[in-house]
């Protein structure tokens, strides 16, 4: 019983955690006047904020120990979020959200090569599967472009090798000095990018700024608390969820209506990514059984 009041638990935190990244994607899609750098400035503005004082109250030093994973997290995750931004500005959000999910599976990829993690058969059979959905999504969307399909998986890369050096930083820093260096590294590039192509927010767009990065932090909170409160094989499916309120912003808010094709594609990426993480976990389970009998 106390196994499913936990499981419960996590499952309320991570569906506010999946309500506020979809909300802070819709804050983005109507933030659609400014540069997709400048919200990364202004989001990255918030975090550094908030991660600084946490680190402080805590007598935490902010650099950390691994210097260049860490650096190399802030570097991929700020691209990943900037390409991400913009194809979120230009693509339905259902669409950019849907490839973006792709990013677990180049994780998978980049594991074989800088973990030394082996991929089961069946797993190249799932990543099939996701990629198929993109094509149908490609094929039967007319909002998407080639250059912006490329654009959003180019997003998924980097947000894969983000999660590589995540994993790297696991054992040597504290994880929120490993957020830390994304607005590190994001405030002062973003800031010498926004120079360039500044468009000052005028009215709401300040309150929809701010808005979005309060909205981040929340998801970014929960988050971690649901992880906390169960396996993560138990709730990591969850997050996916986020597809149905992109769906729903859609189809109530920007009048988008996806072909039946469009939608099965959608269905096919969200079965691939989702069957790769239960495998996974399953792969682990029984990894961990049999050491046990040993």
């Amino acid at each position: 019983m106390g196994k499913d009041l936990k499981i419960n638990k996590a499952f309320g935190f991570m569906l506010i955690s999946v309500l506020g990244f979809s909300l802070m994607n819709l804050t983005v899609k109507y933030l659609h006047r400014l540069p997709a750098t400048e919200l990364v400035l202004f989001r990255s503005l918030v975090s550094l904020t908030l991660s600084l004082l946490f680190l402080w109250r805590r007598h935490i030093s902010p650099f950390g120990n691994n210097k260049t994973y860490l650096v190399l997290r802030g570097v991929f995750g700020v691209t990943a979020l900037s390409i991400f931004f913009y194809t979120l500005q230009k693509l339905p959000l259902g669409s950019a959200i849907t490839i973006q999910y792709l990013s677990p599976i180049f994780t998978t990829l980049f594991g074989i090569f800088f973990l030394g993690e082996k991929v089961k058969h069946l797993q190249w059979f799932f990543f099939a599967l996701s990629f198929g959905g993109i094509a149908l999504i490609k094929g039967f969307d007319p909002n998407i472009t080639t250059n912006l399909l490329l654009l959003g998986i180019t997003s998924s890369i980097f947000a894969g090798l983000a999660y590589i050096c995540i994993r790297k930083l696991k054992d040597t820093d504290h994880p929120v000095v490993v957020v830390f260096y994304f607005p590190l590294i994001a405030t002062p590039l973003m800031a010498i990018v926004s120079l360039f192509n500044w468009v000052t927010p005028i009215g709401w767009e300040w309150l929809l700024l701010v808005l979005m990065g309060i909205l981040t932090q929340i998801a970014q909170v929960y988050m971690t608390k649901a992880l906390q409160a169960a396996e993560i094989n138990e709730i990591a499916s969850f997050k996916y969820l986020g597809i149905i309120f992109a769906l729903g912003f859609d189809f109530f808010i920007f009048g988008v209506e996806y072909s039946y094709l469009a939608l099965f594609g959608i269905m096919l990426v969200l079965s691939g990514v989702i069957l790769n993480v239960i495998y996974k976990s399953w792969i682990k389970r029984r990894s961990a059984k049999r050491q046990a009998q040993a």
